[in-house]
């Protein structure tokens, strides 16, 4: 997706167990992820703007993570089966040439359709839900066709709200 912006990057990983908390507020709990993740790759990269990002689903109230398992990500698909959830993703933006940093989100409500069993399985079986919020990529093949209908960024599904995170890298450089 930072393609899309035309911009030079490089890709480091960082190792953090994403813990959710309870009670905590979904934004609450993306910006802290997603700050968390800077401060690791703040060890990693010393010069330069660093981004991280971190993204959730949330279902009546209840933060869904990645699936533990297979039948994890069943079970959470036919949850959102038919019914509205939100996405939600923070971001952490550092300039460690002077300084700046900044610490926002995005929040998409998207409706899935009612999935079939079956579907459901296929989809799975492919692998492609084990790590992704929610268990499914709205950019997938079956992730596509589960989506009804979004209000809010559609990046912001895939994991990054290109837009805002645009907006705000021009205010940091």
């Amino acid at each position: 997706m930072l393609r899309q912006l035309n911009l030079n990057f490089k890709t480091v990983s960082v190792d953090l167990r994403e813990e959710i908390l309870d009670g905590e507020h979904p934004v609450k709990t993306v910006k802290r992820l997603a700050l968390q993740k800077l401060n690791l790759a703040k060890r990693k990269i010393e010069k330069g703007i660093i981004i991280t990002a971190d993204t959730i689903v949330v279902l009546n109230h209840e933060i869904i993570g990645k699936p533990e398992n297979k039948s994890d990500a069943i079970k959470i698909l036919n949850r959102l089966s038919g019914n509205k959830h939100l996405v939600y993703t923070g971001f952490a933006i550092f300039n460690s040439l002077n300084g700046k940093l900044i610490v926002d989100y995005e929040k998409t409500i998207v409706k899935f359709r009612k999935l079939f069993e079956k579907e459901i399985k296929d989809y799975v079986k492919t692998g492609s839900p084990m790590d992704k919020a929610g268990a499914y990529g709205i950019q997938d093949d079956f992730g596509a066709v589960f989506v009804e209908k979004i209000n809010g960024c559609y990046y912001n599904v895939m994991g990054l709200p290109l837009a805002k995170l645009y907006i705000n890298l021009l205010s940091i450089t």
